[in-house]
């Protein structure tokens, strides 16, 4: 059953596991599927997507309402999100934004051009971490890929996305930490520390803890 870490009448918070896709593929079971089985009384709107890859924050709706609501929160970008992620590779810079359009290339992949068509935005900050960089991200648009691709242009593909030409690992180790928006008037704001993978360890969610903390984060305002 989905870890399930915050519920109100709206919607759901969820903690994704790494390796499950949003919807079935083969004889596994996807997110949604997920719900509809273990919920049967339930009704489930989802409202933005998390790769096979990825684990962590994602938000599902439970009423028609709610899910045009995070629609028009997330088209005005009113929602931040924050992931983390970990290279084995050095980047080109240690924070700042990659910003491009975005196109489909070869054997599912996309690519970044110079145009501003389909544009995504993604700013990061990043640190040595036992032997590794580790990133913070915030994406500004919400595109497919969009956190992978922006890593492989600076030279730090994903540890263990190997579609993106990342060193193999025992997972792709990309994780949602974190997501932020107003509701009914009120600030809302999750998160959860990944939980599953060797180098997603609690010596790495310490450092987090300690490096990404709100205070040390100065993101340029904008796109």
């Amino acid at each position: 059953m989905l870890n399930v870490i915050f519920r109100c009448d709206d919607f759901w918070v969820l903690n994704k596991p790494v390796g499950m896709s949003f919807h079935a593929e083969s004889n596994e079971r996807g997110v949604m599927e997920a719900l509809k089985q273990d919920y049967p009384s339930m009704t489930f709107y989802p409202v933005h997507r998390l790769d096979k890859m990825t684990s962590g924050i994602l938000l599902v709706a439970l009423n028609k309402e709610a899910a045009a609501k995070f629609g028009e929160l997330f088209e005005l970008h009113q929602i931040e999100k924050r992931y983390i992620a970990l290279s084995d590779r050095k980047p080109k810079k240690k924070q700042g934004a990659v910003k491009g359009g975005m196109v489909p290339s070869r054997r599912g992949q996309w690519r970044l051009t110079t145009e501003n068509d389909n544009l995504a935005v993604t700013q990061f900050f990043s640190t040595s971490f036992d032997g590794f960089r580790a990133f913070i991200v915030r994406p500004l648009t919400g595109k497919t890929h969009q956190i992978r691709v922006a890593l492989k242009s600076l030279g730090s593909p994903i540890f263990g996305d190997d579609r993106y030409s990342g060193t193999p690992a025992d997972r792709g180790y990309l994780h949602a930490y974190s997501v932020s928006f107003e509701w009914a008037g009120e600030l809302r704001s999750y998160s959860v520390m990944p939980s599953n993978g060797e180098h997603f360890n609690a010596k790495f969610c310490d450092f987090v803890r300690a490096h990404f903390a709100e205070k040390f984060l100065k993101w340029p305002s904008g796109k």
